[in-house]
């Protein structure tokens, strides 16, 4: 598959991120058939064995979708963390190989034997960076897009303003680009377009559907929260991440000594005494005001699709 039929195939130039602990099959599914892209990352289905189980389950259900409304859904993604602190990525990748996914998303380190992998069955690779030095790694081996993962989005998001990397990105890169970061709105899909980005990747809103697999407190605090609810901070990982500061002050963790915090060695194991980030503390990127109500994923998709349409419309008629 190429990036081009990768999107001709989609309603909507969106994918959906794939979120710890909160994205699963009915997400995917429900994203997959409303026309974006639906993932999920790989270290969700516990334990390794159960990723087979839940690939087929996806597959299954997207089939039977098109046989019954004669619509091609979208292809679905899946991420592979392929850092060291990950035990399972030969394993997670012998699965996802023999499944053939479609499009696999990469995390925090250089994914060369899984580009080798997935291109060997004609599947693309898109990889996740933070920097131009980690954009610079990743088109060095291969990958088929880049997901720039900007200020202000969920999880272990960069410091640097879209407007700052992604046109240094694309002054050596020619590959596909996905635009994150505090992205909830149609009008945003269309701006990272205008920017110059292939697809925009949306991840909170997704916290706060009904599909989602995150606790119910975890999409009402979505639901409730402002940008100024989020801290930015490397306390509970090692590496900076976006938090709901209301979840960390539920779980009893000093906020003074989480904002004061220095980056360290990544801690994902279960033998570290400190609250656990995304277990104990939830995450969220800046756009979490934009998020008003928990609904289901097609719903929320509509709505993107409208908002969309409508900026586009507006730019069309101011420029007449």
């Amino acid at each position: 598959m190429s990036v081009d039929t990768l999107k001709a195939n989609l309603t909507l130039p969106v994918i959906g991120a794939p979120m710890f602990l909160a994205s699963g099959v009915d997400l995917v599914v429900a994203q997959c058939c409303a026309g974006i892209v639906g993932s999920f990352p790989a270290l969700n289905a516990r334990p390794a064995a159960e990723l087979d189980n839940w690939l087929t389950e996806i597959e299954s259900r997207l089939a039977a979708f098109q046989a019954e409304t004669g619509k091609a859904p979208a292809p679905y993604a899946v991420n592979l963390i392929v850092h060291g602190s990950n035990p399972r990525v030969e394993e997670d990748l012998a699965t996802l190989v023999r499944h053939k996914v479609p499009l696999v998303i990469t995390s925090l380190s250089a994914p060369d034997k899984v580009v080798e992998a997935v291109h060997g069955y004609g599947g693309l690779v898109f990889h996740d960076v933070i920097t131009v030095r980690h954009a610079e790694k990743a088109a060095g081996v291969g990958v088929d897009g880049l997901i720039l993962v900007c200020a202000g989005a969920g999880g272990h998001a960069g410091r640097l303003s879209p407007f700052a990397l992604l046109p240094e990105v694309k002054a050596f890169y020619d590959g596909a680009i996905v635009l994150s970061g505090a992205i909830t709105g149609g009008a945003a899909i269309l701006a990272a377009e205008a920017l110059g980005a292939d697809f925009a990747y949306i991840g909170s809103a997704f916290i706060a559907t009904n599909e989602s697999i995150a606790p119910e407190g975890h999409k009402q605090m979505v639901a409730e929260s402002h940008a100024a609810d989020v801290l930015y901070t490397p306390y509970f990982s090692g590496t900076h991440g976006n938090y709901l500061i209301p979840s960390i002050l539920a779980a009893g963790a000093d906020l003074d000594e989480a904002s004061a915090a220095q980056p360290r060695k990544m801690e994902f194991g279960s033998g570290s005494s400190k609250t656990k980030a995304w277990k104990d503390v939830w995450s969220a990127g800046q756009g979490v005001g934009q998020i008003e109500r928990i609904q289901p994923a097609a719903d929320y998709i509509g709505q993107l699709k409208a908002e969309y349409d409508a900026a586009r419309a507006a730019l069309l008629v101011h420029g007449t």
